[in-house]
């Protein structure tokens, strides 16, 4: 049984948003972010904004984005615990929609 919900008709696409949170917690604030919209919308790119869609992983579950993976928590081997790394919190969501563009216009 899958737990990620596939479009279930030729109209619905998946949208999908990566957060990364400053902590493992959903309430924590959001550090950087990635969005892929298989709508039509176009997507962000990088440094697009400086402001993220969400201030938390918990406004996007209230508007409606489900999460369907989390990072796992790895403890950092002793004496690497300040070492500078990618972020670690990662939280990924998605949103099965309707899409918003002409048939045919999605690649």
């Amino acid at each position: 049984m899958s737990l990620v919900q596939t479009p279930s008709s030729p109209d619905q696409r998946q949208n999908v948003l990566v957060l990364w949170l400053a902590q493992p917690a959903l309430d924590a604030r959001v550090v950087a972010w990635s969005e892929w919209y298989g709508d039509g919308t176009p997507d962000s790119q990088p440094g697009s904004s400086d402001v993220p869609p969400y201030t938390t992983g918990v406004g996007a579950l209230r508007d409606g984005w489900r999460l369907f993976s989390v990072a796992p928590l790895r403890p950092e081997a002793p004496g690497f615990e300040s070492r500078t790394s990618y972020p670690r919190f990662e939280f990924w969501f998605e949103q099965i929609v309707t899409r918003t563009d002409a048939p045919g216009g999605i690649e």
